[in-house]
């Protein structure tokens, strides 16, 4: 496979699942790592390598990095409004993943202190507030802990995520635009992610107003693939 056949072939996936591992790249094309970089690194304005992922550099818009802790305050009402309608949807005796997020912080603390779930997370923020629920049983997903966003990243937890049945995903989300997909700032958060979607009977987008006509740095899902779009304004289908 020449590089030209070879850039091609690595546009083409990332055009169906946005962002690969580099190990994955190299499988793929049947190359060794080390070619891998040098043709990302020899074509900047195609692709981009971050974080020990590969993306297409169209999906790099943003200069600008978040924090959990600078994000916490930003629309927390509409936040709150968002999760509380997703809350509705909870059933006893279910197993869900809640993702990372100030907005599911809010909606791991709805939980209602008689129902029993299984919860699935990798973020700390909402692991301290279902340690918290007397009748949760937590699976907290681990690996490198990652600051801005208080959460984990490992290729086990994305592991056990495709082993498990999970009733409903509710996913978190930096930037929700029509054309461009939904996306979030971290990179390690994407497969872990698209695990629990696939893994998922339901999936949920729980994302406040705010989000909408915005990209953040990858793209994790296209709109089509959410059962549902919970905000400050309730629920609205997406999937018949």
């Amino acid at each position: 496979m020449t590089k030209a056949e070879r850039l091609r072939a690595l546009a083409s996936a990332l055009d169906n699942q946005s962002v690969m591992r580099l190990r994955d790249a190299a499988t793929l094309l049947g190359v060794s790592e080390m070619t891998v970089r040098r043709d990302i690194a020899a074509s900047p304005g195609r692709f981009t390598y971050l974080g020990g992922y590969i993306v297409s550099a169209a999906d790099v818009p943003n200069a600008a990095g978040y924090t959990i802790d600078e994000e916490k305050d930003h629309f927390a009402q509409a936040k709150a409004e968002a999760s509380a309608a997703a809350a509705k949807l909870l059933v006893d005796s279910e197993t869900v993943f809640i993702d990372c997020g100030t907005t599911l912080t809010t909606l791991a603390r709805q939980i209602p202190a008689e129902m029993h779930l299984t919860v699935v997370c990798y973020s700390l923020n909402v692991a301290e507030i279902l340690r918290r629920r007397p009748n949760v049983r937590m699976i907290l997903l681990g690996g490198v802990y990652v600051p801005s966003s208080d959460s984990f990243a490992s290729d086990e937890s994305v592991e056990t995520l495709r082993r498990m049945g999970i009733n409903k995903a509710f996913l978190s989300a930096g930037g929700v635009d029509e054309a461009r997909g939904v996306t979030c700032w971290n990179f390690h958060e994407v497969a872990i992610k698209q695990a629990a979607m696939a893994s998922a009977v339901e999936r949920h987008l729980v994302v406040d107003a705010s989000k909408f006509g915005k990209v953040k740095a990858v793209r994790f899902s296209q709109l089509d693939e959410f059962d549902s779009v919970i905000t400050e304004k309730g629920q609205a289908p997406r999937r018949q």
